[in-house]
C-alpha cells in the first residue's frame, strides 16, 4: 500500500503544554478528527500518552518548537489554560503564518505590570499599583500605596507567589518572594480591594466578543487567596452582570484580542462596585472553560478555540440560556470535607468527575499546587463546598 495521499491527512495542531489542564483540549482535537501534537517537558506530562507526537521541549523555548512546528507542518497551535505558554503561541503562530495572538501585544497580556498600565489607560477600574523590581520599588511602594495590599510576580498564575500584606516588612518579605517565582524577575503590587471574586469566560472572533458565563468563586481568603471552588452561573443580580460583560469586553477590546478565548477577573464589592483585577489570552483553568462553560450553558469552548486556531471560528448560537447548574470543587487542607465525596462512598447523578490525586499537606495551602484532589458536578441547583456558604 502506497503513502497515504495528502488530501487524505490529518491536519496537525500544535498543543504548546501537556499537564492535566491540556488533557482535555488533546481529547478534543482528536474528536474534531484532527492529529494532537503536544510540546512540553515530560514531568507532568499527562496528556502526551493520548497525543500522537510528544516534544519533550519547555513551553518556553520557542524557536525550538517553532522549528519543530514547521518540521510537523501543523496547521493550528494553541494552549488551553496556561499564561506561560501564550507568548510561545504567539511566536509559532506569527512564524508560521497561522492565526493567534499577535506577538506584539502578548506582553501586555502575560505581564501583571503591563496589562494593569494599558487597562487603567483605558479607564478601567483598576487597583491602584506598582512595579517592584528591586528593593527601592520595595520602599516606594510602602509610602506611595496604603496597606493592605496584594504582593505577586508579574507573570505566574495559579495563585504561586500572591500574598496579602500588611506591614512593611511583610511586603519586602513578599515581594522578595514573588521576584523570585517570576520569570521575569519582577512582581507588582497592588492595594488591597474587598470584594467577591468572579470571572467572566469568553471568546472572540470576526470583530467581536462572546461573553460565554460569569463564574463566582470560593477562594482560601488571606493570604494566599488559593481558589478552592468555582461556580456557574453567577448568583449576582443581572445589573451588575451587564457591567460585568460589558467592561469586559472593552478590557479585551484595549488589550487587542482579536480571535480566541480569555479569562477575565474581577472583584465585585457589597455596593455592586466592580473592579478589574486581571485577564488572560486563554480559557480559565480549573476546568472552569473545558467544562464548566460546557455543562452550564452548552457551548462547546474546547471547539471553539479550536475552530479560532484553525482561522474557522463558528460564533456561539446568539440567546444562549443557562442550562443548568455546573462546578469544582477542590481537595486542600482547607477543606477536608471534600474527601468524602472522592472517595466513591458518596453517590449522585450530580457527579459528573472527580479524582484524588494525593492526600493533602495539612500544613500546606499557598497555592493551587497544594490542592490535591475535584470534584465537578452539574445540576439543577448549585452545590456549594462542604464546610462553607
Amino acid at each position: 500500500m502506497g503513502p497515504e495521499p495528502l488530501a487524505m491527512k490529518k491536519r496537525k495542531i500544535a498543543v504548546i503544554g501537556a499537564g492535566y489542564l491540556q488533557l482535555p483540549l488533546v481529547r478534543k482535537i482528536r474528536e474534531m478528527g484532527y492529529s494532537p501534537l503536544c510540546f512540553a517537558w515530560r514531568d507532568g506530562a499527562v496528556a502526551a500518552a493520548e497525543a500522537d507526537g510528544f516534544f519533550p521541549v519547555s513551553i518556553r523555548e520557542k524557536e525550538e518548537i517553532l522549528r519543530l512546528c514547521r518540521e510537523q507542518r501543523v496547521s493550528g497551535v494553541l494552549t488551553a489554560a496556561s499564561d506561560a505558554a501564550v507568548p510561545t503561541v504567539a511566536h509559532v503562530a506569527a512564524g508560521m503564518g497561522l492565526p493567534g495572538p499577535d506577538p506584539a501585544t502578548v506582553r501586555q497580556w502575560t505581564h501583571k505590570f503591563e496589562m494593569r498600565r494599558v487597562l487603567a489607560a483605558a479607564g478601567l477600574p483598576c487597583p491602584r499599583f506598582l512595579l517592584l523590581r528591586n528593593a527601592a520599588d520595595d520602599a516606594h511602594a510602602v509610602s506611595a500605596l496604603s496597606f493592605p495590599m496584594i504582593v505577586k510576580p508579574c507573570d505566574r498564575s495559579g495563585s504561586l507567589g500572591v500574598r496579602r500584606v500588611d506591614t512593611g516588612a511583610e511586603l519586602f518579605a513578599a515581594a522578595a518572594a514573588a521576584r523570585e517565582a517570576a520569570f521575569s524577575g519582577e512582581a507588582i503590587a497592588e492595594e488591597f480591594v474587598r470584594g467577591r471574586e468572579v470571572s467572566v469566560e469568553s471568546i472572540s472572533g470576526g470583530g467581536r466578543h462572546y461573553i460565554l458565563a460569569v463564574t463566582d468563586k470560593v477562594t482560601s481568603g488571606a493570604p494566599h487567596f488559593v481558589e478552592l471552588a468555582h461556580h456557574q452561573p453567577s448568583l449576582l443580580p443581572e445589573p451588575w452582570l451587564r457591567e460585568l460583560r460589558r467592561g469586559t469586553a472593552a478590557a479585551l477590546t484595549a488589550l487587542g484580542l482579536v480571535s480566541g478565548a480569555a479569562h477575565t477577573e474581577w472583584l465585585v464589592g457589597d455596593d455592586g462596585t466592580l473592579t478589574l483585577t486581571e485577564t488572560g489570552a486563554r480559557m480559565g483553568g480549573d476546568f472552569i472553560g473545558s467544562h464548566l462553560v460546557p455543562l452550564s450553558c452548552g457551548y462547546d469552548y474546547l471547539r471553539g478555540i479550536v475552530e479560532c486556531a484553525l482561522g474557522e471560528f463558528t460564533p456561539p448560537e446568539e440567546g444562549r440560556t443557562v442550562r443548568r447548574c455546573a462546578g469544582v470543587w477542590f481537595l486542600s487542607a482547607a477543606t477536608p470535607a471534600v474527601r468524602e465525596y472522592l472517595t466513591g462512598e458518596q453517590r449522585g447523578e450530580w457527579i459528573v468527575e472527580r479524582k484524588i490525586l494525593r492526600e493533602p499537606d495539612p500544613a500546606a495551602l499557598g497555592s493551587s499546587a497544594d490542592r490535591t484532589g475535584y470534584l465537578i458536578y452539574a445540576s439543577e441547583r448549585r452545590r456549594n463546598l462542604p464546610g462553607t456558604e
